[in-house]
């Protein structure tokens, strides 16, 4: 694994309330909180450093701490890439590797300056196996992110790319999914890019849809970020997936006061 390379540090026990504000996290018994962090070590990456590649065969958890993760894979045939997750902080990947202990499927590359809690295999595995109950909590982070892409499956078949795409800075602006209290965030970093990978579409056909949703004054498109103008808006047109979302935010922040 790529991080064993680097110079790393223990993880801080003070790592524990920020961490309990993911929503799985927060979810699991103290026990399998401290005992993650006690097993877990800190890696700092560079903006374009990979943290981990495919097929690499020495797993282990990972959450990002600062900046955030690329995670995709590159198609063999033409060479392109496909964009599968975006993680921000106190986000989790790396379970199903630890779970069926194959390699690595994906890459995860540092878009940012980013810092990562990493608790490798090797430690974290006899653990587990001395408290098997934990492995329940696992399962449940791996079961959260499929249903997720069952949901987008589900959409490429059913929504239009103007949907989808304002589905998906839904998720981005809310943390759905991950966060414990979610709060909107007006400003989000995607590049059309990465909208485009993580699609699986063109980039024009993500410029003429961010372009359609900035002509109603939805959004306002910015160089590599999106400005959210009308929260309730871009909520109409992702559908009501989830009406107890917007019903727990701030009204001045779904309405933009």
């Amino acid at each position: 694994m790529l991080y064993l390379n680097r110079r790393t540090e223990p993880a801080p026990a003070s790592l524990l309330p920020a961490l309990r504000s993911h929503l799985w996290f927060a979810s699991c018994p103290p026990a399998l909180q401290e005992g993650l962090v006690e097993r877990g070590r800190l890696v700092s990456l560079k903006a374009g450093e990979s943290l981990f590649s495919q097929g690499d065969d020495q797993p282990g958890l990972c959450c990002v701490v600062a900046g955030a993760l690329k995670v995709g894979s590159i198609n063999p045939r033409d060479g392109t890439h496909h964009l599968s997750l975006y993680l921000e902080p106190y986000q989790w990947v790396g379970e199903i590797a630890l779970i069926d202990r194959k390699p690595r499927s994906q890459d995860a590359v540092a878009d940012t300056d980013s810092t990562v809690l990493m608790i490798p295999q090797a430690v974290l595995e006899p653990w587990l196996d001395a408290h098997p109950h934990f492995w329940r909590d696992l399962a449940r982070l791996a079961c959260g992110k499929l249903r997720l892409m069952l949901m987008a499956t589900e959409d490429a078949s059913t929504m239009s790319i103007e949907q989808q795409l304002a589905r998906r800075l839904v998720f981005a602006a809310t943390s759905y999914g991950h966060a414990v209290q979610p709060t909107l965030r007006r400003k989000l970093r995607l590049p059309q890019e990465y909208l485009a990978r993580m699609l699986g579409v063109s980039r024009q056909t993500i410029n003429k849809a961010l372009k359609s949703l900035a002509a109603d004054r939805v959004i306002a498109v910015h160089y590599a970020e999106i400005e959210i103008l009308d929260a309730k808006a871009l909520a109409t047109q992702a559908g009501q997936f989830d009406a107890a979302l917007w019903s727990g935010l701030d009204d001045k922040e779904v309405n933009g006061a």
